[in-house]
C-alpha cells in the first residue's frame, strides 16, 4: 500500500473500544474516515464545493445510510436495492445535521456534503451513536472552515448506573435513552426520552455523555495533529458595509423596537415590520438598491433581531406582550370527530393541532425492517404540518425530514405512558391546524387527549412544553412557552415532555456557546412548572381514559387456543374463517406463538364478537376424562345414540353405557333433541374411538341376591 493510515483508539470506560482511521479509503473526497466499535464500520466522508452557491445560507448535506449488506441481508422489494432512506436513518442525519450546522461560518455559502455509510455491522453496536463522531472527525480532517469538533454519545441507565453507547439489547433494561451533542466546552443538542426520571437525573445523563464526548474530541485532535491537515482553505467571504449597516441601525432599530414592545398578534406584528422594512428600502435610490438590496435586507433582519432580543434582555417582555414565564391561552376539546375512534383539539396561543386515534389488530402494526433493526410497534404517530399552518402556500413534496423528526418525539413521550397489555394496535395522527411555536408540544398534548378519549389505558397523561433563551453573554432570560420567532431569533430551542411524575421526552438545540448547566437547570425547572400548567389545563377536558371504547369503535377480543387447532380455525383455503369474518362483520386475526395459537377478534357489535368466540370454541373443544358434559342427542341408532358436545364434535354413546340395567330400545330412555350429561371416559383400548356414558353418573342399583 502507497499510502499511509493513521488510527487513534477511544478506550470506553467499560473497556471497549472505538477507532478512527483515516488513510485507506475515499482519498479523493475532502476528508474521509472509517469509524469502527466491535465489528460495526462506518465510511464518512465530506466534500465541499470550491464555488459558492448563489443562496445566502449554507447549503449542508448530512446523509446517513445503512447498507443492507453491512448485515448481510437483501433489501426487500422489486427492485432488490437501497431505496428512500428509511425514518431511523433520517432521524440519525438529523441528529447530526443539528450538531454540526450552527458550527460552520455564517458566511459559508458553499455546497457541502457529509455522507455516512454503515458498511459492517455489529448487532452489540447502534451505529447511529457513532455518527457525530464520524462526521466531525472527517471535517476536522478537510480543509472546511469550522468553528471546533464535535461529537455524539448515547447514554443509557441500567440499574442506577450510566453507560456510554449500549447495545439495543442493553437499552431495553434502561430508562434512559439519551443522545449527546458537545464540544468540548459546551453541549449543544440533546434527544432522548425516559420513564418519567427527575430533572437532575437528566442533568447528571448529560453531563456523563459530556465527559465521554470530550475524549473522543481529544482523539480527534491527536489524529489530525499526527495526519497534519490543519490548514484551513480560503473563501469569499462576500461584500460588508459598516456604514450601511450602522445607518439601518440608526433608521430603523427604534421603530423595531416599539412594534415588538406593542405585543401584536403574529400577522400583524409580521405586516408592521414588513412596513419598516419597505420603508428602508424606498429611502434607497434604483442605482442603490441595485448593488445592495440583499445585503440592505440582510441587515435589516439584523437589527431587527437585535431589537426584539433587547427588549427581552432589558425589560422582559416579550413579542406578544407576555413575561417570560406566561403560558399562552389554552383551549380543549375532545371528541371533536364523531366517526374517529378518538380525537382531541389542543390550542395554545396561534398553535393548535388535532389528533386522532385509529384501533386497529396487529395486522396494522407498523413493521421495521433495516439492516440494524426488524420487529413491529403497535404504537406510532405520524404528524403532518401542511402549509397553510404558517399562512404559506408552498409545495407539497411528500413527508419532510422535519415531520418525521417531530413526530418521532411526540412518539417517544406519549410512548413511555401506552399500555404493555393494550389489545390493540394503536396509530394516533396529528394534524397542524396553526402554528406559531413548538407543534410538536401541542401534538403530545392533543395526542394525551385523544388516547383518553379512545378509552385508551395510558398510565399518566403527557403535556409538552418548548422552552428558549436569550443571552448576550452577561445577561439572560428564560423564556416559557416560545413563539416561532423566539424560536428563530433565540439561543436555545429547548422541548420537554413529561407527567406529573417526571420527563418521558426531550429534544434541546442550542445555538450559543458555553451554556453553564446552572442555565440549564434554570431552564429545566421552568419547565416543569410550565408542564404542569399546560397539564391541569388539559385535565380540566379530560383527565383520565375513557371508562370504554366508543360504541362504534372496535372492539377486541384475545383469544389462546392450542396450536393444534390453528388449521382447524382457519380451515382449507381459509374457508372457515373467511365464513365466520363474513357472518359475523369481524376481524379475525390468528399468530402462532410458542406452539400457542394466538386469535384477535375485532369488531363493533359484542354479539358478533360473542358469537365468533362461541365458533372458535366450538372448534377447539376437547372434552376432558372424568369431565362431565351435558351432550345433545342428534341420532337414535339400533346400539346407542350420537350426541353432540358442540357443533361439529360428536361421539357415540353406546346402548350398554345409556343405563346400568339392560337396554332393548335406545328410545325408551332418549328421544332425538333431548339433553343430557354424560361422563367422558376418554378412548376405548379397544376400538380407540372416544367413549362417553351416562350411566355412570347414575347411582348403581344394589347387586339381587342370588
Amino acid at each position: 500500500m502507497n499510502t499511509k493510515v493513521y488510527k487513534k483508539e477511544i478506550n470506553l470506560p467499560d473497556g471497549r473500544v472505538i477507532s478512527i482511521e483515516t488513510g485507506k479509503l475515499a482519498k479523493q473526497a475532502d476528508g474521509s474516515a472509517v469509524i469502527q466499535m466491535g465489528n460495526a464500520m462506518l465510511l464518512a466522508t465530506v466534500v465541499s464545493s470550491r464555488t459558492a452557491s448563489p443562496v445566502d445560507f449554507l447549503p449542508l448535506t448530512v446523509d446517513y445510510r445503512e447498507k443492507f449488506a453491512s448485515s448481510g441481508k437483501f433489501p426487500g422489494g422489486f427492485f432488490k436495492r437501497e431505496a428512500r432512506p428509511s425514518n431511523d436513518e433520517i432521524l440519525t442525519m438529523r441528529l447530526v445535521d443539528r450538531v454540526l450546522r450552527p458550527l460552520f461560518p455564517k458566511d459559508y455559502h458553499y455546497e457541502t456534503q457529509v455522507m455516512i455509510q454503515l458498511m459492517s455491522h455489529d448487532e452489540d453496536v447502534m451505529p447511529d451513536s457513532l455518527a457525530g463522531l464520524a462526521a466531525s472527525t472527517v471535517i476536522q480532517l478537510s480543509d472546511i472552515p469550522f468553528e471546533y469538533p464535535i461529537s455524539e454519545v448515547r447514554v443509557a441507565r441500567i440499574d442506577g448506573e450510566f453507560i456510554i453507547n449500549p447495545s439495543r439489547a442493553q437499552l431495553k433494561g434502561s430508562d434512559i435513552d439519551i443522545m449527546v451533542g458537545a464540544s468540548y466546552d459546551s453541549v449543544s443538542m440533546v434527544e432522548g426520552e425516559f420513564n418519567e426520571i427527575s430533572e437532575e437525573e437528566m442533568t447528571n445523563a448529560i453531563k456523563f455523555g459530556h465527559e465521554a464526548i470530550k475524549v473522543q474530541i481529544d482523539a480527534q485532535k491527536e489524529l489530525v495533529k499526527e495526519v497534519g491537515t490543519d490548514n484551513i482553505r480560503e473563501y469569499d467571504h462576500g461584500i460588508e458595509n459598516e456604514d450601511l449597516l450602522s445607518k439601518i441601525h440608526k433608521d430603523c432599530y427604534d421603530k423595531c423596537y416599539g412594534v415588538a414592545k406593542e405585543g401584536l398578534s403574529k400577522k400583524k406584528r409580521s405586516e408592521q415590520f414588513s412596513t419598516i422594512r419597505e420603508e428602508l428600502l424606498e429611502s434607497f435610490s434604483g442605482e442603490e438598491l441595485e448593488e445592495n438590496e440583499s445585503l440592505i435586507k440582510s441587515y435589516f433582519s439584523k437589527v431587527e433581531k437585535e431589537a426584539v432580543r433587547e427588549l427581552v434582555l432589558s425589560e422582559g417582555v416579550r413579542l406578544d406582550g407576555r413575561k417570560t414565564t406566561d403560558i399562552r391561552p389554552i383551549w380543549c376539546e375532545v371528541a371533536y370527530l364523531p366517526s374517529t375512534h378518538g380525537s382531541a383539539i389542543f390550542t395554545r396561543g396561534e398553535t393548535q393541532a388535532l389528533a386522532t386515534v385509529t384501533l386497529g389488530t396487529s395486522r396494522d402494526a407498523n413493521i421495521i425492517d433495516s439492516p440494524t433493526n426488524q420487529g413491529e410497534e403497535n404504537f406510532y404517530l405520524h404528524y403532518n404540518f401542511p402549509p397553510f399552518s404558517t399562512g404559506e402556500a408552498r409545495p407539497l413534496r411528500g413527508t419532510s425530514r422535519r415531520e418525521i423528526g417531530h413526530g418521532n418525539l411526540a412518539q417517544r413521550a406519549l410512548g413511555k405512558v401506552f399500555p404493555d397489555d393494550c389489545p390493540y394496535t394503536v396509530r394516533v395522527v396529528s394534524e397542524v391546524l396553526e402554528s406559531n411555536g413548538s407543534s410538536s408540544m401541542a401534538t403530545v398534548c392533543s395526542g394525551t387527549m385523544a388516547l383518553m378519549d379512545a378509552g385508551v389505558n395510558i398510565s399518566n397523561p403527557v403535556s409538552g412544553i418548548a422552552m428558549g433563551l436569550i443571552s448576550d453573554g452577561e445577561r439572560y432570560s428564560i423564556l416559557s412557552d416560545i413563539l416561532g420567532d423566539e424560536d428563530h431569533l433565540g439561543d436555545m430551542d429547548f422541548k420537554v415532555t413529561g407527567t406529573e411524575n417526571g420527563i418521558t421526552a426531550c429534544q434541546m438545540d442550542i445555538k450559543i456557546k458555553g451554556l453553564s448547566y446552572e442555565i440549564l437547570e434554570k431552564a429545566l425547572e421552568q419547565a416543569r412548572v410550565g408542564r404542569i400548567e399546560i397539564l391541569n389545563e388539559m385535565n380540566k377536558t379530560i383527565d383520565k381514559p375513557s371508562s370504554s371504547v366508543k360504541p362504534h369503535a372496535p372492539k377486541m377480543v384475545k383469544m389462546i387456543i392450542d396450536g393444534d387447532y390453528i388449521g382447524a380455525v382457519i380451515g382449507p383455503g381459509g374457508k372457515v374463517i373467511q365464513e365466520m369474518q363474513k357472518e359475523t362483520g369481524t376481524t379475525i386475526v390468528i399468530e402462532e406463538e410458542n406452539e400457542k395459537g394466538v386469535v384477535e377478534i375485532m369488531g363493533t357489535d359484542q354479539q358478533m364478537i360473542d358469537s365468533v368466540i362461541q365458533k372458535i370454541e366450538d372448534i377447539t373443544f376437547s372434552p376432558v376424562v372424568g369431565e362431565t358434559y351435558n351432550v345433545k342427542v342428534v341420532k337414535i341408532l339400533d346400539f346407542g345414540a350420537v350426541v353432540e358436545f358442540r357443533p361439529g364434535k360428536e361421539v357415540l354413546l353406546h346402548i350398554s353405557e345409556i343405563a346400568w340395567e339392560r337396554v332393548e330400545k335406545v328410545e325408551d330412555y332418549l328421544r332425538l333433541g333431548d339433553f343430557v350429561d354424560v361422563k367422558y371416559v376418554g378412548f376405548d383400548s379397544k376400538t380407540k374411538k372416544q367413549k362417553v356414558s351416562r350411566r355412570l353418573l347414575l347411582e348403581r342399583p344394589p347387586k339381587k341376591d342370588k
